[in-house]
């Protein structure tokens, strides 16, 4: 037994000492399977059984890695340093990932043909040293963009998978991606011009980075906060616009007439808007503009579905807290009681004994939870001043010592007109009323005359006079005709007025009006954020005492929920100064004292 395994392993030992160890025969050896391997990288078919033998050979001889492997690793370093450099150049960026891949792969087979196992982990890692690690940067400057603009799943998952093979390769990826979202994202929100769209587009760009993140990067958490990251930055590069049209952009869903979506795809959307809400810093832009435009959905009916309003109400306030949304919460609660006080109040007006031919409907309203409107003092019929009086008497009595003050500018009304056609109801504000029902007494009136007999304020009167005699539902005639209304024009009651509807809405003209209301709604946001930053530095002074400026600042970013500039602060600080609420320190100025 002793002597038949004594055998082999002599005449290996000799083999290996008097053939293989010859340093010709070595060297022409090793150089024949090294050409071999060449001709095969280069695409050539080559006898692998013959490799796998002669390499098997040497790994028995105890050769492999000192005769063969040094040298095979020295090569392929040089094939793929000069591959990379030149593929690099001259192929797009897909083209080269693809052919990174196939390389790989084709190294692996090596190894299960006829390469020793030990081989394959330098082997793997000089392929990807030479065609990734070495390009990494050059390949994301190059091609990310394309890739993500162009939404090349396949190459994009192809690029994670091998950038995850590198050291650095996926912190790499994780920047780039991180820039390329802050700089496509800044393009969609800094551009004026493209304001109308904004909203959709962030939307849009958010689905397609997700679709991304699930499909290609594989969820990565590294990933999902630095998308986060990059939205919140650059959604926040313009200040305050983004969460006006957010909101505009919910009001435009919610609307009535929407016929875009089902409820459940409605959802879905309000869903979506909320993710790009939380990125927002100012808040209470968006409350501001959102408050305005439920206000008047509310108030003029125009609300697609209740279920849909409060679901989104009910989002706000698990994003923001309770005290966010009480205001808004408080407007549909007036809606609600309105309601109830209008059945009681026809109920009312059934038992007395002079009954209007007007059936009116008050909505009151609290001041403090609605929008604020301008008062306008307009010279109602008398009829409707009665009337008026009795709501008020009747309301007074169930509830004393409150305070009504109507609002003209949000009333509107029905109106029964005759024309040559046939009789038509006209929908219309309270405006548009004062001013049709002018022409019961007569066929023809001034601008002057109008204006006097109506007491509406003069750009109001053009808009309303716009509205009647230039837009779609002509009920009025303008003398001179022209789009615009002037002075010295005269109006006559259009009694050919034809239309396909019995009843007809005739929209006020807006005319600029939006770009007032955004004005007046932002400086109303700025004027309360004065508020909270006052209220903020008593509340801590109170509390602390005594503070220097540098703490006081920091307490104060802690406590505050919209952006605000440090300089903006010490305006503020200077101003509680000026009256007394805190003092400075007299030999440190900036220590403060809390006066009591």
């Amino acid at each position: 037994m002793l002597c038949s395994e004594w055998v082999p392993d002599t005449g290996l030992e000799l083999f290996r000492t008097h053939i293989i160890s010859d340093g010709a025969v070595q060297s022409r050896t090793v150089e024949g399977i090294l050409e071999q391997i060449e001709r095969e990288r280069n695409g050539e078919t080559v006898e692998r059984s013959l490799l796998r033998s002669l390499l098997g050979m040497l790994s028995d001889l105890q050769v492999y890695k000192d005769s063969f492997e040094q040298r095979f690793l020295m090569e392929t370093n040089r094939l793929y340093a000069a591959e990379g450099q030149r593929f690099m150049q001259d192929r797009d960026v897909p083209e080269y990932l693809h052919h990174v891949a196939q390389r790989l792969e084709e190294e692996n087979d090596r190894v299960i043909s006829y390469l020793d196992q030990s081989t394959q982990k330098p082997l793997i890692a000089t392929v990807e040293k030479q065609l990734l690690e070495e390009h990494m940067s050059a390949i994301l400057q190059k091609g990310l963009r394309i890739l993500l603009d162009e939404n090349r799943v396949c190459e994009l998952t192809l690029l994670y998978e091998l950038f995850s093979k590198v050291k650095g390769g996926l912190t790499a990826l994780l920047q780039a991606w991180r820039e390329y979202i802050k700089s496509f994202g800044a393009e969609i929100v800094s551009s004026p011009e493209r304001d109308k769209e904004m909203v959709q587009e962030l939307l849009d760009f958010k689905d397609k980075m997700d679709h991304v993140m699930q499909r290609c990067f594989q969820r990565n958490d590294s990933f999902i906060n630095a998308m986060k990251e990059a939205f919140e930055s650059f959604i926040n590069k313009r200040p305050n616009k983004p969460a006006e049209l957010i909101a505009k952009y919910v009001d435009s869903k919610l609307r009535a007439g929407n016929k875009e979506a089902t409820e459940e795809e409605l959802e879905r959307i309000l869903d979506k808007i909320m993710i790009i809400f939380r990125f927002i810093h100012g808040k209470d832009v968006f409350e501001a503009f959102y408050k305005k435009d439920l206000a008047k959905r509310l108030l003029v009916g125009k609300s697609a579905s209740v279920d849909a309003e409060k679901s989104m109400l009910s989002k706000l306030k698990h994003e923001c807290g309770a005290a966010f949304t009480s205001k808004l919460e408080g407007m549909f609660k007036d809606m609600e009681l309105s309601k109830d006080i209008m059945i009681q109040f026809k109920q009312y007006m059934q038992n007395q004994s002079d009954p209007s031919n007007i059936e009116l409907t008050v909505n009151i309203l609290t001041m403090g939870y609605w929008p604020s409107y301008t008062p306008m003092d307009v010279h109602l019929p008398t009829e409707m001043v009665k009337l008026q009086e009795v709501f008020k008497l009747f309301y007074l009595g169930k509830h004393s010592g409150r305070k009504l003050q109507w609002q003209p500018t949000l009333g509107h009304a029905v109106l029964k007109t005759e024309f040559k056609e046939g009789k038509k109801e006209l929908q219309v504000s309270l405006f548009q009323t004062l001013v049709l029902l002018m022409f019961n007494e007569t066929e023809e009136f001034s601008m002057e005359e109008i204006r006097t007999a109506t007491g509406i304020e003069d750009d109001e009167l053009k808009r309303t006079l716009q509205s009647l005699a230039c837009g779609k539902a002509r009920v009025l005639n303008k003398t001179p005709r022209g789009k615009d209304v002037e002075d010295g024009d005269s109006f006559q009651f259009n009694s050919d007025f034809r239309h396909k509807l019995f009843r007809i809405k005739i929209n006020q003209i807006q005319m600029k009006e939006t770009v007032e209301e955004q004005v007046s709604t932002t400086e109303r946001v700025f004027q309360d954020r004065q508020y909270h930053i006052d209220a903020a530095v008593v509340r801590i002074m109170k509390m602390r005492k005594t503070l220097s400026h540098n703490l006081l600042v920091s307490e104060l970013y802690n406590q505050l929920k919209f952006p605000v500039k440090p300089a903006d602060l010490k305006k503020r600080i200077e101003s509680l100064i000026d009256r007394d609420y805190m003092e400075r320190d007299k030999e440190n100025p900036n220590q403060y004292h809390y006066v009591a």
